[in-house]
């Protein structure tokens, strides 16, 4: 395992992102933050906690669980699926940052768009994702970018975060 970002590094990222979503949507108006769980919601209450100390607002944050989306289900279970509301704002007309720590295939962003579009009908979406290692399999682009860490097919990203590995840092991981 070796540390390619450490924790103040994790930090700037963040901090960049912040005001790169906050430049690209023109300020905070309409704008609500989702993360995808796990940590992508640490990583959009982060954002959100940035956001508020630069402009001194609080946007909303969401939590989405992917887990009932995803495209390796079969037909029966997915036909066994009800989609209850997983959001406790409308996202109905705002601007949606979705995040996300690692991106790779964008499987898992494929889901979380087909789980949004079940909460509301955004007037927006973009993507923010702390890492992007590439090797995608669906047409899916972040919008904002913590790091670009190439990888090969036997390496793999470990974002470890405090509120769940008690530190913050990206790893490479060779399986």
């Amino acid at each position: 395992m070796k540390e390619i970002i450490d924790a103040s590094g994790m930090k700037r990222a963040l901090v960049r992102m912040t005001y790169e979503i906050i430049e690209r949507n023109k300020g905070v108006d309409d704008l609500v933050i989702v993360g995808i769980k796990t940590r992508g919601l640490f990583l959009a209450n982060r954002v959100a906690a940035n956001l508020k100390r630069i402009e001194n607002v609080d946007v909303p944050v969401g939590a989405l669980d992917v887990s009932d989306y995803r495209d390796d289900l079969s037909k029966q279970e997915k036909k066994n699926l009800i989609h209850n509301q997983q959001l406790d704002f409308d996202i109905t007309d705002k601007k949606v940052v979705l995040v996300d720590d690692v991106l790779f295939t964008g499987r898992t962003i494929r889901a979380a768009l087909d789980a949004l579009m079940d909460q509301g009908r955004p007037a927006t979406i973009s993507l923010a994702v702390l890492v992007d290692r590439g090797h995608r399999e669906l047409p899916v682009r972040p919008d904002f970018i913590g790091k670009n860490i190439p990888t090969a097919m036997n390496e793999r990203i470990k974002v470890s975060m405090t509120e769940v590995d008690d530190q913050d840092s990206i790893n490479l991981v060779t399986k």
